[in-house]
């Protein structure tokens, strides 16, 4: 096996691991998720969602932000002063002093409502560096930096991404500095090109990322080479921040931050000289809330929006006189995104928990990147397909168009998605998480007497483990195919049932990845070249994990009405993907010894051939029930529209007005429903409902028209120059046309 680099030997001592290895040693317990994990917000950060979070969304008009490209002045100085930029900061620094759980829950009820606000509040509560300075900062930086930036005088960001340090951006190419004493003062001389750094146009105090060289040794052991933190304010001697990048259609500020032998005094390193080669710590540590909470609460806001506005929007809109709500390509479009919004707002409910037990699961993290905010994506593009022209249309009125325009972003962003499945997730998972791996490369790479014995020793355990699963796998494979045979299509309605149901699926499931994780021992060092496989891995662990986290969210939640159809529709659609994952990874399985291990994935996780791939998508019954959940007053559509943002009753906004008229087309549909039935004429009572109902939705399908697209149609004497040219060619002809028709 290759050698484990340096940076690699550190990457794998931050953060903490803890689920995700439960989940590789093959029998992962929920009881246990359940006991440890307790999601919740306090009384004051309740208050916080329910007052100042309403606030400010009241300030925001989604349409007018992404016009703009700006928030208004009084919407930035209410961020500022209210603390929206400061809720991970303690409150002995004047910060908020929130847990993760309502920095996550603040960020998907913006989401609901503007994606370009939930984006700007989250840099500060994530990669800081603010939380940096809390975990690593000097006295002299904490006492200067934190107070302003809990009072909101400096708004921060963290300038990584380069032009040729992209999800690599830990690599810093083109980031450099070197350690110099100018007149008796030892410092940094460092040349930096950051690019993609979100808040860099606004903000007053960047953490910048060097790779930092000590060729005359005058650090002398206090402090390393390496990855290091440079803290510099706006207006420092060198230091360039104020030009814009435009991603997409998004008005998020986004821009470079760059400069030459720019002199950072060693007071100015974060965390000091002593913190120098440390950055890498600082990173992957923070890096947890940022890529596992920030990034996926703005899915979470989307499937909370697109199921309840669009499943009401599906009631509200009728073609050939009936609502689109009952046509079966709307109902299969609305369950999708309905039990992936519930995916997400579970993996959030886990995750939060995690972080806020003092965990930094760089894994976990991983998966809650990449799985949702790509589920994310389909639930709003499934938002798009049943909104159709409304959606298209922009204005005031449009409430998918810009989450669509910029779902993208969260896509890409602190590790694009391509790179996240296919090296991340199961490269440190494989190394870190399961039981034995790590002393096994260890072993491998000591020179020490011990270390054949060591290597040994570690071998035996991981041919233990790699039977134990192999005999797991086939034990609870043919249990588990017996079961799914045997199922009734109804069971789910029994909450015990469903999860002892479920549970025992996870769990052959788990036992199929933890011996594929075994045989993947065959590749040697190539594995970190074999990204295929790596990705199928990825979409297995990742099913696995929101399988669990799902199953916890309906422990926590049962007697909420409609939870159960959605519960099931998500546990099928997460049981397949991880057997068509596992799948493709055994008929594919790569390397000299590729077949072999084809063939035992064959034996263990399929005995029986294809009998035992016994998990299939959901049948349309349980599509349609799902369905008529978010398209009908329920408890789980109540709980979607708890945190979605809702405008006072009685001004304009769209996603409020159509949550609003739901109950009320409900109770119209059933009058004329009725009618039909009974073959009668409504009552004066009735008729008004049906008249009100018919007015409601005229207005609610309404889409918005403008007079001028642009300033430069606003201006005097603006012609179209498709209408100049018409006007031109006509001005020659003098014939008319009431002469051709006389003719």
């Amino acid at each position: 096996m290759p050698p484990i680099s340096e940076t690699e030997q550190v990457a794998l001592g931050c953060g903490t691991i803890g689920f995700d290895r439960d989940i590789f040693t093959g029998s992962p317990s929920l009881q246990h998720l359940i006991d440890t994990y307790k999601p919740g917000l306090s009384e004051e950060e309740q208050s916080f969602m329910d007052n100042e979070v309403n606030e400010l969304c009241a300030l925001l008009n989604d349409h007018e932000v992404m016009t703009n490209k700006d928030f208004s002045k009084e919407a930035w100085d209410m961020m500022r002063q209210k603390g929206f930029f400061a809720m991970k900061i303690p409150k002995e620094w004047g910060g908020k002093g929130f847990s993760t759980a309502a920095v996550s829950a603040v960020l998907a009820k913006l989401a609901t409502h503007c994606f370009d606000a939930n984006a700007t509040v989250a840099v500060p509560n994530s990669l800081g560096p603010g939380e940096l300075l809390v975990r690593y900062g000097t006295p002299a930086q904490q006492q200067y930096f934190l107070p302003r930036l809990a009072d909101g005088t400096l708004i921060p960001c963290f300038g990584l991404t380069g032009p040729h340090s992209g999800s690599d951006a830990t690599s810093l190419i083109g980031s450099y500095g070197v350690v110099e004493e100018r007149d008796g003062v030892l410092g940094v001389r460092a040349t930096f090109k950051k690019r993609y750094i979100t808040l860099a146009p606004v903000a007053g105090v960047v953490g910048i990322g060097i790779d930092l060289k000590d060729p005359n040794n005058l650090l002398k052991g206090k402090g390393e080479e390496g990855f290091t933190v440079a803290l510099l304010e706006r207006g420092h001697e060198g230091l360039r921040m104020g030009p814009r990048h435009m991603p997409l259609s998004a008005a998020f500020m986004n821009g470079t931050v760059e400069g030459e032998d720019v002199w950072v005094p060693m007071e100015s390193i974060l965390g000091g000289q002593e913190r120098a080669g440390y950055g890498w710590h600082m990173f992957v540590e923070c890096l947890a809330e940022g890529r596992g909470v920030s990034l996926p609460a703005s899915s979470v806001g989307a499937g909370r929006t697109m199921a309840a506005a669009v499943g009401a929007y599906s009631r509200v809109r009728k073609q050939f006189r009936t609502p689109i709500a009952e046509f079966g390509g709307i109902q299969e479009a609305l369950a999708e995104g309905t039990s992936d919004s519930l995916v997400c707002i579970a993996g959030g409910d886990v995750m939060n928990a995690i972080v806020d037990n003092h965990e930094a699961p760089m894994v976990i993290s991983s998966i809650m990147k990449q799985n949702c905010t790509e589920r994310g994506r389909r639930i709003i593009e499934k938002g798009m397909d049943i909104a159709a022209g409304s959606a298209i249309v922009l204005g005031d009125r449009n409430f998918v168009g810009n989450a669509y325009m910029s779902i993208p972003i969260a896509i890409t962003v602190e590790g694009a998605n391509i790179m996240t499945r296919s090296f991340q997730i199961i490269g440190q998972g494989l190394t870190r998480c399961h039981p034995h791996m790590l002393e096994l490369i260890y072993s491998l790479q000591s020179d020490k007497p011990e270390a054949v014995d060591q290597f040994g020793t570690q071998l035996k355990k991981v041919i233990g483990h790699g039977a134990e699963n192999f005999a797991l796998s086939i034990g609870r494979g043919l249990k588990s195919t017996a079961q799914v045979a045997t199922r009734s299509k109804t069971a789910y309605m029994d909450g015990d049932a469903l999860l002892k149901h479920h549970e025992d699926q996870l769990l052959r499931l788990s036992a199929n990845f933890a011996l594929t994780a075994d045989l993947c021992f065959t590749l040697g060092g190539k594995l970190k070249f074999e990204e295929l496989l790596m990705g199928r891995l990825s979409d297995a662990m990742g099913a696995i994990f929101l399988g669990y986290s799902t199953l916890h969210y309906y422990h926590n939640n049962r007697g909420m009405e409609g939870l159960e159809a959605v519960t099931e529709h998500a546990m099928l659609r997460l049981e397949y993907e991880a057997q068509q994952a596992l799948s493709e990874a055994k008929d594919n399985f790569p390397g000299p010894l590729g077949g072999v291990a084809s063939a035992v994935m064959g034996v263990a996780c399929y005995p029986l051939g294809g009998i035992t791939r016994p998990y299939k998508k959901p049948d349309d019954a349980l599509t349609k029930a799902v369905a008529e959940v978010v398209t009908k007053p329920s408890g789980f559509r109540d709980m979607l529209t708890e945190q979605v943002y809702m405008a006072p009753e009685g001004e304009s906004h769209q996603v409020s007005e159509l949550i609003r008229a739901l109950p009320l087309v409900c109770k119209a549909d059933a009058i004329s429903s009725a009618l039909r039935k009974e073959k009668r004429d409504a009552t004066a009572e009735e008729a008004a409902i049906l008249a009100e109902a018919e007015a409601v939705r005229d207005h609610l399908i309404q889409v918005d028209v403008f007079d001028h697209a642009t300033e430069r149609e606003k201006g005097e004497g603006y012609v179209r120059p498709a209408i100049q040219g018409t006007e031109e060619m006509l001005s020659g002809n003098v014939r008319e046309f009431k002469e051709f028709a006389m003719a």
